[in-house]
């Protein structure tokens, strides 16, 4: 460009000379002066259009880096997405498996209940039937009690018993054979029946008997035959022996000595329905 100028600078001086005259020195400074003045533009505008170039160069480095953080960011807020689909399906499903297992656990809860009720119903008429059949008897010698779910039974030894015998009186199988009555119609009551004695020891010599064990055994096994000959089934006694171990008064007094020689007749009803539900847990 600049020699351009130049050449058409000299180009039109030699063009008026050959007109016969040449520019005066005036003019000729002032076209020198344009000349460079157009010189010192042409290099500005050279050097704003390096900058230009330079900036859009950045810019549409900007530009693909900002794209490229862009497709990123979609890729990774796809990927979120799609795992946070992923999980609130697996939580959702989780909770529609507890809720199901819950309600499943509340049902069998409430069967469970249903059941303890009318148990407990079926204990206190038992307790009444059997109270009403024993009602003759004398308070001191049979009560007749709910302890634990369980209706028991609990005949003194003055009333079965005479000292250091096996073998129920009258008045004590009268006892046996009406609470045996009852029992035949009882088919889902298991019987224990369970002999209990003073701290005393059985004298020396006794036939059949070396010490309480013997005779609480053996006082448990005579009502059990009583109760079975009665029409009790015999699958469903159970006879047992506790010695002195269980007193219901610890004491070795008399009177507490008479408190402890019994035998208790323990009723209780079956609960096969409850034990299926508890393995079903």
């Amino acid at each position: 460009m600049k020699n351009r100028l130049f050449t058409q600078a000299m180009a039109a001086c030699v063009a008026v000379g050959v007109l016969g005259s040449c520019v005066s020195s005036k003019k000729y400074k002032a076209a020198l002066a344009e000349n460079r003045s157009l010189v010192v533009l042409q290099d500005e505008l050279t050097r704003q259009k390096a900058e230009l170039e330079s900036e859009r160069a950045r810019l549409q480095q900007d530009k693909e880096r900002l794209n490229q953080e862009k497709a990123d960011l979609a890729a990774q807020n796809a990927s979120t997405e799609a795992s946070l689909r992923t999980n609130l399906t697996n939580k959702s499903q989780q909770v529609d498996k507890l809720s199901a297992d819950l309600k499943a656990r509340e049902a069998r809860l409430a069967e469970m209940q249903r059941i303890l009720d009318e148990k407990d119903r079926a204990v206190n008429n038992l307790r009444k039937t059997v109270s009403n059949a024993l009602l003759g008897f004398k308070a001191s010698d049979l009560t007749v009690d709910v302890r634990n779910g369980k209706v028991y039974v609990s005949l003194s030894n003055q009333l079965l018993f005479k000292s250091g015998s096996t073998k129920v009186d009258a008045q004590g199988q009268e006892a046996l054979k009406k609470l045996a009555s009852v029992l035949q119609n009882q088919q889902d009551v298991n019987v224990l029946v369970e002999g209990h004695t003073d701290d005393v020891p059985v004298a020396k010599g006794t036939a059949g008997m070396q010490d309480n064990w013997d005779l609480s055994v053996l006082r448990a096994t005579e009502i059990t035959r009583i109760l079975t000959e009665s029409g009790v089934s015999p699958q469903r006694v159970t006879p047992s022996g506790r010695s002195k171990y269980v007193p219901i008064d610890p004491a070795t007094t008399a009177e507490a000595r008479q408190k402890n020689r019994r035998t208790e007749i323990i009723l209780t009803p079956k609960l096969d329905e409850l034990f299926q539900i508890l393995e079903q847990n």
